[in-house]
């Protein structure tokens, strides 16, 4: 029930925040609401994919999980995300690195479709509307609008429509995930791939995230947030057992992954330019 109840008040704070982003005020009329729904249905979408790909896959190990617990938020992305409890160790670190390396894959592919069609249908401008939110780019996101709308005339840029958004902030939360710190997916499969080696990595992301918090401050926020939840990973019942190789390659598919969604400011300026 409780589950089911954050879902829907997802959904409810989504649309609300579309429909803002698409110039509409429910609170003067609620029929406006229909502008949010494609902002909303795709972000959702993409956020339910990464989760149920994670509990699928840890059932599939016989481990005990919840159901995704979506987390409404009154901000301009109307979420704050999605998470699973594992509530049993998971049995080796073949089993880690399958969990952990499924819901980044299906955000992955669901935000690049998303990106894809969302920047099709979204408007070449000169200059931006008053009050536009400002957007960094990562190389994938930067490559499909290359690949979409072509090199661009000097001066002008792409108003991202409610579809092409949604999508931007799926490889956003993918790029999150994949830090490869604690129990983020990212801690996942860099522990099934480097063991007790994962610690260094961890501090030395965390170290990382410090130094561009220069360029945007939420990195300090997003740091000692991650602090506070511990950078260390438990390990599986099973820590002896190794990857196999095709395993590692998917362990390296995470990594690019990684490269291609990470954006180093995801947002330059908080309104405008």
């Amino acid at each position: 029930m409780i589950n089911l109840l954050l879902f829907l008040a997802t959904i409810g704070t989504t649309l609300l925040a579309g429909t803002l982003h698409e110039g509409g005020n429910p609170f003067k009329d609620i029929s406006s609401l229909r502008l949010g729904i494609p902002f909303s249905f795709t972000l959702l979408s993409i956020l339910l994919c990464h989760e149920l790909a994670h509990y699928f896959t840890a059932r599939a190990h016989k481990a005990r999980t919840s159901l995704p617990y979506f987390i409404p938020a009154p901000t301009f992305l109307g979420t704050f995300g999605a998470v699973i409890k594992i509530k049993s160790p998971l049995p080796n670190r073949k089993a880690l690195l399958d969990v952990g390396i499924a819901g980044p894959l299906a955000s992955f592919i669901l935000s690049t479709v998303a990106v894809a069609i969302g920047l099709n249908i979204s408007e070449v401008v000169s200059e931006a509307p008053k009050g536009s939110l400002t957007l960094g780019d990562s190389i994938l996101f930067s490559l499909i609008a290359r690949i979409v709308k072509g090199q661009l005339p000097e001066g002008y840029d792409i108003m991202l429509g409610p579809v092409a958004f949604a999508g931007w902030i799926g490889l956003l939360i993918t790029a999150m995930n994949l830090l490869p710190v604690g129990q983020l997916d990212g801690g996942h499969i860099s522990y099934s791939f480097l063991g007790r080696w994962h610690f260094v990595l961890a501090i030395f992301m965390f170290l990382a995230m410090l130094g561009l918090s220069l360029l945007w401050p939420g990195w300090f926020i997003w740091a000692f947030l991650i602090l506070a939840l511990g950078l260390r990973h438990p390990p599986p019942v099973n820590d002896r057992m190794t990857l196999d190789r095709r395993r590692k390659l998917l362990a390296l598919i995470g990594l690019i992954m990684f490269i291609l969604t990470f954006v180093p400011t995801p947002f330059p300026y908080l309104w405008g330019r």
